[in-house]
């Protein structure tokens, strides 16, 4: 079987993470990447062994020998570049989070729909066998009945450049959408639910100006149906966590490291009861990206152009317009019904 063609529209820190597992994987070849650097293009592409090099990403979406992209551009600038790939005819798989509001992911979905390519955000740890064996025990009812999911993603920033994307609002910087997000989407996912009202705080690289800044520490509240809630921490100034704790009436899921195992040899989680008798579980897999990478290509040579995790992309992005709202006013924000017509 022919392996997909993909094109690199950027060359950003992630970028380095997911390409080597692109480049080696049996589904996909890496064929081309563009910046609007052309040296910085050369040297990526000297790096990673990829034949073609070029200074816009114009001329690389325009190239016949591309069947998809990876889009690893600032946030700020995805929804143009989905789109623009999409009339050309291009499968994309882009960065999280998707846009910078639900709007852009709107457009961004009805683009793909509408040209028949595959869309997915590049949050890797949902299609692992970990993830899926968690998600199996909530849907079996192993957990009794869902009452409480509490997450945190936490990492220091000051190690970052005071230039880096995520500090700045104008390009879908903040904490909320950087690493909140994460947070909000195993919320949604293993609730499988929308919440119905909100409610953020958050502390501000300009605390004088909310609405022109962005979140460097935020907690959240969720309230869903049937009293359910979800409560969530993410910021760029504590220690790097990354854990979430599903809690149902009869026992509970405490994973300390959902996003990204901390030993990849070993991705564990454990089940605890109500005697605190806890059950490890290891459930092995591939490095998270090549999970991505391996899912990405499935959908693409099924052609699920629709899928449940493009659904799960904008209610995530829905739900953080929410929070931002919450914490820019300072009180609780309703969660707008989502149109639902083009996933019908």
């Amino acid at each position: 079987m022919n392996k997909l063609r993909f094109g690199i529209l950027g060359t950003a820190k992630i970028a380095r993470s997911v390409v080597p597992h692109l480049v080696a994987s049996e589904m996909a070849e890496v064929v081309a990447v563009a910046s609007r650097s052309l040296p910085k293009a050369e040297q990526f592409a000297a790096e990673f062994g990829i034949p073609h090099a070029f200074g816009d990403y114009e001329t690389l979406l325009q190239n016949d020998s591309i069947d998809a992209v990876y889009i690893p551009l600032p946030p700020s600038m995805h929804c143009e570049w989905t789109i623009k790939a999409a009339v050309d005819g291009k499968h994309v798989l882009c960065e999280k989070p998707l846009g910078v509001q639900s709007d852009e992911v709107q457009q961004m979905i009805k683009a793909c729909r509408d040209n028949e390519v595959v869309l997915l955000d590049g949050t890797m740890w949902y299609h692992t066998a970990r993830a899926r064996e968690m998600k199996r025990l909530v849907v079996d009812g192993e957990l009794g009945g869902i009452r409480q999911i509490t997450s945190a993603f936490t990492f220091p920033g000051d190690a970052l450049s005071p230039d880096n994307v995520r500090f700045a609002a104008q390009l879908g910087g903040g904490s909320l959408l950087d690493i909140g997000w994460y947070c909000v989407g195993v919320s949604l996912w293993m609730s499988n639910a929308m919440p119905e009202q909100v409610f953020a705080a958050a502390q501000w690289l300009d605390p004088s100006s909310p609405r022109d800044s962005v979140d460097m520490h935020m907690n959240g509240l969720m309230w869903f149906p049937d009293n359910v809630m979800a409560s969530f921490e993410s910021g760029f100034t504590a220690i790097r966590r990354r854990w979430v704790e599903v809690t149902g009436s009869k026992a509970a899921i405490v994973c300390d490291d959902f996003t990204r195992p901390w030993n990849p040899e070993k991705p564990r989680f454990w089940v605890h009861d109500a005697n605190g008798v806890s059950q490890p579980h290891v459930i092995e897999h591939p490095a998270i990206e090549r999970c991505l990478v391996d899912a990405f290509c499935s959908l693409v040579r099924e052609k699920r152009v629709a899928h449940e995790w493009s659904l799960l992309s904008l209610q995530t992005q829905h739900v953080c317009d929410a929070l931002l709202e919450s914490a820019r006013s300072g009180m609780p924000q309703p969660v707008p019904p989502l149109n639902m017509s083009q996933f019908l």
